[in-house]
């Protein structure tokens, strides 16, 4: 067989076909098939979040998911080889979990407007004001933040954790970080008081209410579904709100005629081939730290092992102990 009939055999075009033009793909299947045989020499494994881009999420990822999945499965990784398609602080957490295996990063450029918005020493000055609370940080944060904290969290489990949080210490308040909107939709749903730090996603706090009269307005039949790092409006306009693993849950439990995922655009390409009868309207925001990951960078880094993920061990300690509280959490 030739090159290109190669590549259209290959299972994963049938999931990509309706994303990437014939010619697109035939280049793509290159560094897709150098990709698995780089996987098999190096012992590796690829963890792609859900706002990776459909070639990268369908074709050379083996195990894709949201911050959560993807935190479990690194700490389940028989591996010796990480690579993270996403962003840096899930490199972090997948090192953190995995201090005795080389995480890649393709590009360690592709950072989070969130983990940018909150540094230590700003925890440390939250603690300082507000003596004896709970501090939980969203997974969206640095191993020097997560360092600093008592509890990471991510959108999946957000509520879980601030109660348990709350009970832990005998408290009737928390704090919570960076991410303003994420507290403030979780504080909807607890009578756990959050103190919010005034941290937003690049992406999501862009949605606006408009958004979806625009959308309602064209299709009298969608199902909203928003990310909870949504501004609160934006998420009480919508039907359901939730992370990515639980929208994708929503989409194939219910399996709607027409659906609109209030998050990154990817979100939507990755989930459509599984959901055939459901048509996916956007709006959408694209993430340019998740776009900074490409086939070719994973094949780099795997080819050249780099960029391996650092972090001070004894830092990487005090890091770890959050994140493991929180997947300790029933």
């Amino acid at each position: 067989m030739t090159g290109a009939s190669l590549a259209f055999a290959d299972p994963a075009y049938a999931k990509l076909a309706s994303h990437i033009p014939p010619a697109e793909w035939v280049l793509m299947h290159e560094d897709i098939t150098a990709i698995r045989v780089l996987k098999r020499d190096r012992d590796a494994i690829i963890l792609a979040h859900n706002y990776q881009t459909p070639e990268i999420y369908h074709g050379v990822a083996d195990i894709v998911g949201d911050s959560l999945a993807l935190a479990r499965e690194a700490m389940r990784a028989k591996a010796a080889v990480i690579v993270l398609a996403g962003v840096h602080f899930m490199a972090e957490t997948a090192k953190l979990l995995n201090p005795d295996k080389t995480v890649l990063i393709p590009d360690s450029r592709a950072g989070c407007s969130l983990a940018e918005s909150i540094t230590a020493a700003d925890v440390r000055a939250l603690r300082a004001r507000h003596p004896g609370l709970p501090v939980i940080a969203y997974v969206n944060t640095s191993a020097a933040v997560k360092a600093e904290v008592d509890y990471c969290c991510t959108s999946a489990n957000a509520r879980k954790v601030v109660e348990f949080a709350a009970n832990q210490a005998g408290t009737d308040a928390v704090i919570m970080l960076p991410d303003r909107f994420l507290a403030a939709n979780t504080a909807r749903e607890t009578q756990i008081r959050i103190i919010a730090w005034d941290g937003a996603c690049e992406v999501h706090e862009r949605f606006t209410q408009a958004d979806i009269a625009q959308v309602r307005a064209q299709y009298a039949d969608v199902v909203v579904l928003a990310h909870p790092e949504c501004p609160e409006e934006v998420v009480a306009a919508s039907d359901f709100a939730g992370s990515t693993a639980a929208m994708a849950d929503y989409v194939a439990r219910h399996q709607p005629k027409r659906v609109a995922l209030i998050t990154e655009c990817s979100m939507s390409d990755n989930i459509a081939s599984a959901n055939p009868g459901t048509e996916f309207v956007k709006p959408c925001n694209l993430c340019p730290h998740m776009k900074r990951i490409s086939l070719h960078k994973i094949r780099t880094a795997l080819g050249t092992m780099s960029e391996a993920v650092t972090i001070d061990p004894d830092l990487a300690v005090r890091a770890r102990r959050s994140v493991e509280r929180m997947l300790a959490i029933p």
